[in-house]
């Protein structure tokens, strides 16, 4: 019927659905730029990096990472995916996987980097937050919502 407004409620819960939603970063809970400095593994031990300082800005190099390794699960793979034909024949071991993140003061997370995986040879957008007392690494392209969250914890 011309005029009905029957959606209006529904667009009323869609809307109040999606303010209820984190978005990524902005629902980061309180962190400092040093927070990230470490060695951190994936909740299912999959993989683990370390975490260091270059010019004002993070990068973390792979430790371990089970999708990486050969069959004997001691020896790492070859790059052989990488884009950069001059690359392919390195070892991954010790390879920059995150680049470029830059601590955000008024956000509280870092942003900015670069997520490589040395399995598909792709590199995605990357950021880090915290959420629920864990770090959140989020990989994507184009839109972060729609990238693959890690969830990562201090290595001991």
């Amino acid at each position: 019927m011309p005029g009905s407004r029957w959606w209006l409620p529904w667009a009323a819960i869609l809307a109040g659905l999606l303010v209820g939603l984190p978005t990524g970063p902005a629902s980061a809970q309180t962190s400092s730029a040093q927070d990230i400095l470490g060695v951190w593994a994936e909740d299912d031990g999959q993989l683990k990096f370390e975490v260091h300082e270059v010019d004002k800005t993070y990068e973390a190099r792979i430790i371990h990472s089970a999708r990486v390794m050969e069959a004997d699960g001691r020896t790492f793979r070859a790059d052989t995916l990488n884009p950069d034909p001059a690359l392919r024949g390195r070892n991954l071991r010790g390879t920059v996987i995150l680049s470029g993140l830059r601590w955000d003061q008024e956000g509280r997370y870092w942003e900015g980097g670069s997520l490589y995986d040395g399995s598909s040879g792709r590199t995605y957008s990357a950021y880090v937050s915290l959420v629920n007392g864990h770090r959140e690494l989020r990989g994507y392209l184009g839109i972060p919502l729609l990238g693959q969250p890690i969830i990562l914890r201090r290595a001991r």
